[in-house]
């Protein structure tokens, strides 16, 4: 099977040099660190896949598990828990037994990017592994985007053109085969601290979900 087929990056994925030789640093820096390529977490079975932008270097490149030991992940896991989509207790460790319910959380790049942004190039590399990501959960009908990046990579993933599906906050887009997608600003510290996203505007849009779930 080639990695194009896939819906998971080999750990050592090196499809895009820049974002490898990034990784390698990290790996001579931070021998103990996960320094991969991040898998897909969740319920095989999911009903809603959340997809960010790409590992955080102290989050998810660090614990090897989406939004993992950092604010965006204490914020997007505690919805979680509040909405019913999880059982188990967070803590910010992949070894904490947390489980998801009907869910699963992914990034459109894999691999953590210098100073958390991807370029266009490493977007589209990456992208197959979103698609196959995709046609993998039979019972997908909701996808929510975290960010611009993810829910341009999703609209791309399906083959509409960003001009039919703009980006925005709480907006709801039709995916065709009964999947409807919907955007949040991504929960990043830096989102929340500035006041783009509160903690309010984040649960409604886990309202908004639960309505079309």
């Amino acid at each position: 099977m080639t990695m194009q087929m896939q819906a998971e990056a080999p750990k050592d994925c090196r499809l895009c040099p820049r974002l490898a030789a990034f990784r390698d640093e990290s790996i001579a820096a931070n021998p103990d660190w996960f320094n991969g390529a991040v898998p897909s977490f969740g319920d095989p079975d999911a009903k809603l896949l959340i997809v960010g932008l790409a590992p955080g270097l102290q989050g998810a490149h660090r614990t090897g598990r989406p939004f993992t030991g950092d604010y965006a992940g204490d914020l997007l896991y505690a919805t979680l828990e509040k909405f019913g989509w999880s059982q188990g207790t967070y803590r910010s460790d992949p070894a904490d037994g947390l489980k998801l319910n009907g869910c699963m959380i992914t990034n459109a790049v894999r691999c953590v990017p210098p100073q958390n942004k991807p370029v266009g190039a490493e977007i589209t590399q990456c992208r197959p592994f979103l698609v196959n990501r995709m046609n993998a959960l039979p019972n997908l009908n909701v996808v929510l985007a975290l960010g611009r990046i993810a829910h341009d990579s999703v609209v791309r993933a399906v083959g509409l053109k960003l001009k039919d599906a703009p980006f925005g906050h709480g907006a709801q887009n039709d995916l065709g085969e009964n999947r409807i997608l919907i955007d949040s600003y991504h929960c990043s510290r830096y989102n929340t601290n500035t006041g783009r996203l509160t903690v309010e505007m984040f649960e409604n849009v886990f309202r908004t979900i639960a309505t079309v779930s």
